[in-house]
């Protein structure tokens, strides 16, 4: 039997913990797929079978790829708000930053506060030279955090492989990143 060992990291915010997701997320992650409005954007809802089966291709993804959706934690509370962080899933046009929240933590700053520090992770740390954020042309919400983190809409559309829909490429390079973002 093989067993492969991965220590994984956890990213810390003021007001948010970032670590990879476990199994006992899986109720949490079942009411943020419930929620129409919340899911209009990244394909709909889902049932609790089709959440799990999510759930365990995030963990997986950590596994094959290093990396990962990070759920979120409100530091204060303790309570799951959210899953954001890195992804790249077979025919992505390259590793993007995203996020999905709960509607209860909209407009508070969470996913920009998030998205933040898993873009100071994958520049630092992991290295990458560009960042993108896949957003549906609808999705007003989720343009505004990227314009907070300093991305910019590159005028693409891509089809977001297996949702069947389409989404425009937003982002930015590690460089501007570095220029955008404030000091640690």
């Amino acid at each position: 039997m093989w067993h492969l060992p991965m220590t994984y990291p956890v990213l810390e915010t003021e007001r948010l913990i970032l670590r990879a997701p476990v199994i006992a997320d899986f109720e949490p992650i079942c009411a943020l797929m419930a929620d129409e409005e919340t899911t209009q954007f990244i394909g709909g809802t889902q049932s609790p079978p089709i959440a799990w089966r999510a759930l365990c291709t995030i963990i997986g993804h950590w596994q094959v790829r290093g990396y990962g959706f990070f759920s979120v934690l409100e530091r204060e509370s303790g309570d799951w708000i959210g899953r954001v962080g890195p992804w790249y899933p077979h025919g992505w046009p390259q590793p993007e930053i995203g996020w999905s929240m709960n509607r209860s933590t909209w407009r508070k700053g969470y996913a920009t506060e998030a998205a933040a520090a898993c873009m100071d992770h994958v520049v630092d740390d992991l290295g990458w030279d560009s960042i993108i954020h896949l957003i549906d042309p609808d999705n007003v919400g989720s343009q505004g955090v990227a314009r907070k983190l300093g991305s910019t809409n590159s005028g693409r559309e891509v089809e977001v492989a297996g949702f069947g829909m389409m989404a425009d490429i937003w982002g930015q390079t590690a460089d501007e990143w570095r220029a955008f973002r404030r000091p640690r």
